[in-house]
């Protein structure tokens, strides 16, 4: 977030305040969790290791851990499931709640990133991990279709050809919503917006990203429709930055012209940029 929360902003209005002292350049409680999984798989040679990955969650979001900020509903459900294992080795594979909104999908751009084996290799871990915070259905479904889609962009698929795979294998609920979004043929985030809902709940918030990422032509333009779009811009942007930066780092091969996929004017007011830089170096031999 690149502005500073003001409580007056959501006077009057459809939403909720829940940043209250946070400041330009923190990141949110997603980018919170994004930064997790990259320390995570930076420290594990891409591996994703569950009960280890449990540990350093719970070190971050329990009690007297290092995020200081909002806490939502399935991110309180895993920490009160963590809290009551004796140990580690305690555990359960699935300790996330019933929920599906779009936080499910905070690791998915690190693993898949950081993953050097095939899709199903990919696949597995993002379920693995999905799982620590969500146990829901249709959370495994949009995961599926997002990890599918962003393995097939870096692997040199066209954006709209990758977005579609992903729509096909999205399920019998998210794969109609998805295959609708991406047959609206030119960019209007509002109406993506009106059509599917504002809100963070997957059927809702992953139409509009797949609807901007097929129409947008590029990261800016992307972002900024997200924004446009209004409510959980921040839920969607999770997935919509990985897919819309990955394509455009890629298509610098064939369009010498094409933007840098993320500002750097952008980059250089992230808070704790230093160590997202060094995670990711680590993470990708870069």
């Amino acid at each position: 977030m690149f502005r500073t929360p003001h409580a007056q902003n959501y006077a009057g209005v459809k939403g909720y305040f829940a940043h209250a002292g946070k400041l330009p350049g923190d990141r949110s409680c997603y980018g919170e969790p994004c930064r997790v999984m990259l320390a995570h798989l930076a420290r594990s040679a891409g591996r994703f290791e569950r009960r280890r990955y449990q540990q350093e969650w719970l070190a971050t979001f329990g009690p007297g851990g290092s995020w200081v900020g909002y806490i939502d509903r399935p991110t309180r459900a895993t920490v009160v499931r963590l809290l009551a294992c004796a140990s580690a080795d305690e555990y359960p594979a699935c300790s996330g709640s019933d929920d599906d909104q779009l936080p499910a999908l905070v690791g998915i751009p690190a693993i898949v990133a950081g993953q050097p084996g095939t899709l199903d290799d990919a696949i597995d871990a993002v379920r693995s991990a999905v799982a620590v915070t969500h146990d829901n259905a249709l959370a495994r479904s949009g995961a599926v279709a997002c990890t599918t889609a962003l393995h097939a962009v870096l692997s040199g698929v066209a954006l709209p050809r990758a977005l579609s795979m992903g729509a096909s294998v999205a399920g019998d609920v998210l794969g109609p919503l998805l295959q609708e979004a991406l047959a609206m043929p030119v960019l209007n985030p509002a109406a993506a917006a009106a059509r599917f809902g504002m809100a963070c709940h997957l059927p809702q918030g992953l139409p509009v990203v797949f609807h901007i990422a097929h129409t947008a032509g590029g990261f800016r333009a992307a972002v900024e429709a997200n924004i446009l779009a209004g409510g959980d811009s921040c839920g969607r942007s999770l997935m919509l930055g990985a897919l819309a930066a990955a394509h455009d780092v890629l298509r610098q091969d064939t369009s010498p012209d094409a933007a840098l996929a993320i500002p750097l004017d952008w980059l250089a007011r992230l808070q704790g940029l230093a160590g997202v830089v060094q995670d990711v170096q680590a993470l990708t031999g870069g």
